[in-house]
C-alpha cells in the first residue's frame, strides 16, 4: 500500500481484486457519493451481448469473453468522470493492467480467502469460474487464482484491505465534480 495516499486524485478509477471482495458495492457507493458515473465492466458486457457472463463463457469460452472484456474496458474511457468496477480476472488479460495504470487509478481491494468464499456462495452459480464447486473445492480454487493473479493485482497504484472500507475511503483521492 502507496504510504500517501493523498498524492494520487482521479477522474478515472479502476477497482480490482478478486471476485468477492467488494468491487461493484463500494463502487457504487463511491460513485454516487461524489458523483461520478459507476460502471460495472460485467453489466456492461452483458448489456452489449444480450446475455449473461456464464452463457458467454459457456458458449464462446473464456478467451472470447477476455476478448470483449478488453474492448469493454477501454470504452470506459469515455464515461469520465467512472469508477469502473472490474471483473477479478480483468487485469491479467491483455495487458489490461498496464493500461489501467497509464489511464486512470487503480485501487486494489483485497480480502482473505476465506471471506471471499463466504461472499460468493450466496451468488456462486452466478459465476463461470466457480459454478460446479463445493466449498473445499472453491476455497482452494480462491486460493490458486489469488496466487497466479497476485502479480497483476500488486501492480494496483493503491492497496487497500476489505475490512477497512467506508463511504469516506477514497474521498481524498477523488476528483471534486461541481
Amino acid at each position: 500500500m502507496p504510504a500517501n495516499h493523498s498524492t494520487y486524485t482521479s477522474a478515472y478509477i479502476f477497482l480490482i481484486g478478486f471476485m468477492g471482495t467488494g468491487k461493484s458495492h463500494w463502487g457504487r457507493i463511491w460513485a454516487a457519493r461524489h458523483r461520478y458515473r459507476f460502471v460495472d465492466l460485467d453489466e456492461m458486457i452483458e448489456q452489449h451481448e444480450g446475455r449473461s457472463v456464464l452463457q458467454m463463457f459457456e458458449q464462446q469460452g473464456e478467451d472470447y469473453f477476455r476478448q470483449k472484456e478488453a474492448i469493454s474496458l477501454r470504452n470506459t474511457a469515455y464515461f469520465q468522470p467512472v469508477i469502473v468496477s472490474c471483473g477479478g480476472g480483468t487485469p491479467c488479460f491483455f495487458d489490461n493492467i498496464h493500461w489501467m495504470n497509464s489511464s486512470g487509478l487503480t485501487i486494489l481491494l483485497q480480502s482473505d480467502p476465506r471471506t471471499i468464499m463466504r461472499n460468493i456462495l450466496s451468488e456462486q452459480d452466478k459465476r463461470p469460474l466457480v459454478k460446479n464447486l463445493n466449498e473445499a473445492e472453491l476455497l482452494f480454487f480462491i486460493e490458486q487464482k489469488m496466487k497466479e493473479r497476485t502479480a497483476y493485482y500488486q501492480q494496483a497504484k493503491i492497496h487497500f484491505s476489505t475490512h477497512e472500507l467506508t463511504e469516506t475511503t477514497i474521498d481524498h483521492i477523488v476528483i471534486p465534480i461541481h
